[in-house]
């Protein structure tokens, strides 16, 4: 029996990363996207022999690229059964009259556009078939605001609403939809936030316990194993120290 197939975007690093390593030893086999080559090779290196894996090179916001690679799959990769959109990024964190068109095309771009390239490129399959999953990596984000968010949270806003729209348009089809929706999370995100500032990075998470990588694919992992007239919906998850998405107790490392 042949295993099933995971698409992950964004699986150079992070969330994107512990997913795809996750699903392998569930015994998906990997098609992870990323815009680093050497990455993908790194972590295909870190997946064989135990699955088979296809890396795709392209930036999610490439519509053209998106439609050219994924509309092209070879056969035994095509019949993809659980999409994890996670590629995404924050630029910036300015007030909204100082904020920078370049930052704010970046998001948009990245996180709702890129998003609904990939998803258009692999919903046909899953309706032919019946089947399938889409899990939508959004944020706290998405559910509330916070000073000079602004433009972010308005990215990840929409990932929720496109996340129950697909929810309600896929229904008849079977396809089973989730958001999962994280507070501070330890990886790169802040660093390309805060566009190489490393120290300015760091202090995002000092002071507390964040949530890791790890954290995540395992929210992940649960949601795929449910059996199948379950859907793990909407899922927000906070590390302890965080009580909203502004509010952290930074008195509260373990």
């Amino acid at each position: 029996m042949e295993n099933k197939i995971a698409l992950i975007t964004g699986a150079t690093s992070g969330i994107g990363k512990a997913c795809a390593l996750t699903l392998a030893k569930m015994g998906f086999d990997i098609i992870a996207t990323g815009r680093r080559q050497d990455r993908l090779e790194d972590l295909g290196k870190e997946l064989a022999p135990r699955v088979r894996f296809l890396p795709l090179v392209f930036d999610v916001r490439d519509r053209d690229k998106v439609g050219e690679i994924l509309g092209n799959l070879p056969d035994e990769w095509s019949a993809i059964d659980v999409l994890i959109n996670n590629a995404g990024n924050a630029h910036g964190m300015d007030p909204i009259q100082t904020g920078s068109l370049d930052d704010w095309d970046a998001m948009m771009d990245i996180n709702v556009k890129g998003l609904l390239y990939v998803s258009k490129a692999i919903i046909p399959g899953m309706t032919e078939r019946k089947s399938g999953m889409i899990i939508n990596i959004g944020s706290i984000a998405g559910k509330e605001v916070y000073p000079n968010g602004n433009v972010y949270c308005g990215s990840k806003h929409a990932v929720d609403a496109i996340t129950k729209g697909m929810r309600i348009d896929l229904n008849p089809f079977g396809i089973r939809v989730v958001g999962i929706h994280p507070g501070l999370v330890e990886t790169e995100f802040s660093i390309v936030r805060f566009k190489g500032d490393e120290a300015r990075a760091e202090s995002v998470y000092k002071g507390l316990e964040p949530l890791v990588a790890q954290d995540i694919a395992d929210i992940v992992e649960f949601a795929v194993s449910r059996p199948p007239h379950v859907v793990l919906a909407d899922v927000v998850v906070l590390p302890t120290a965080q009580g909203s998405a502004a509010l952290v107790n930074r008195n509260s490392t373990k």
